[in-house]
């Protein structure tokens, strides 16, 4: 049995996003990458159903869609645990572009089990899962706070608001993750960083595939007012400001 975890790399969330001077892209010039979070605990539960005892996992790969910019971070999944990674060789445009390229690798290669973050912390589409185990025509749960096998079965939890379910689910399918799937994402030992750079890393070709749509352009949101100290013990001009110009009164 194989699991395999989609991944994305996403900026740093402490990087300053810049926009070209075209307007129509970013400029990622400088960016510093991560695994995408939601990934990363994706990640982390693969490997600890793995090392369970009797799990009957084989092998847990990692999948990302993108250019060679991926790699560094594709490397740190390999030193987390990864036992091999595939990168799909193509810059996506979108979720549904990103998908069709993981369906083309999934067709032809069988995972018992694959795993998806709810959402990668750039765009936060949170459609590449769903999109995905429709192409595959696969049984895909969303929103699975916990993965566990019992008895030989695989045991879902969904917390899609207001509630909690416990669904059993017969391989192969696809789960979307979200927070509670793992604790603490792991970090990777000495030993493990040595042996990433042994590990398998192929790179794919993909026929053209087109996105399902296109952005027109970006702006930055507008600037914040400056910051207006009012004395604490006059607190008759505060209800006054509040009332007139910021309304909320």
């Amino acid at each position: 049995m194989r699991i395999a975890v989609c991944m994305s790399h996403v900026p740093d969330t402490t990087t300053r996003i810049k926009i070209d001077g075209s307007g129509d892209k970013i400029d990622y010039t400088g960016v510093q990458w991560v695994i995408n979070p939601w990934d990363e605990l994706a990640l982390t539960r693969a490997l600890e159903l793995k090392e369970i005892p009797g799990s009957g996992i084989s092998e847990v790969v990692v999948v990302n869609v993108g250019d060679n910019t991926a790699e560094p971070v594709i490397r740190k999944a390999l030193a987390i645990g990864a036992d091999r990674a595939v990168r799909i060789d193509l810059v996506p445009e979108d979720g549904i572009m990103t998908a069709r390229a993981l369906f083309e690798y999934f067709k032809t290669e069988m995972y018992e089990v694959i795993m998806t973050g709810l959402e990668s912390a750039d765009y936060n589409g949170g459609s590449v899962g769903a999109f995905l185990g429709g192409l595959l025509n696969r049984r895909t749960v969303n929103a699975v706070s916990a993965i566990n096998m019992q008895e030989g079965q695989w045991k879902l939890t969904r917390e899609p608001g207001g509630g909690i379910q416990i669904i059993t689910a017969e391989p192969p399918f696809v789960a979307i993750v979200q927070k509670g799937i793992a604790i603490v994402p792991r970090i990777p030992s000495m030993r493990g960083v040595m042996q990433a750079r042994t590990k398998p890393l192929q790179v794919i070709k993909v026929n053209e595939i087109k996105a399902g749509s296109s952005t027109g352009s970006y702006t930055y949101p507008p600037q914040k007012g400056t910051c207006r100290m009012i004395d604490a013990g006059n607190p008759t001009e505060l209800i006054h400001l509040l009332k007139t110009e910021a309304r909320v009164l």
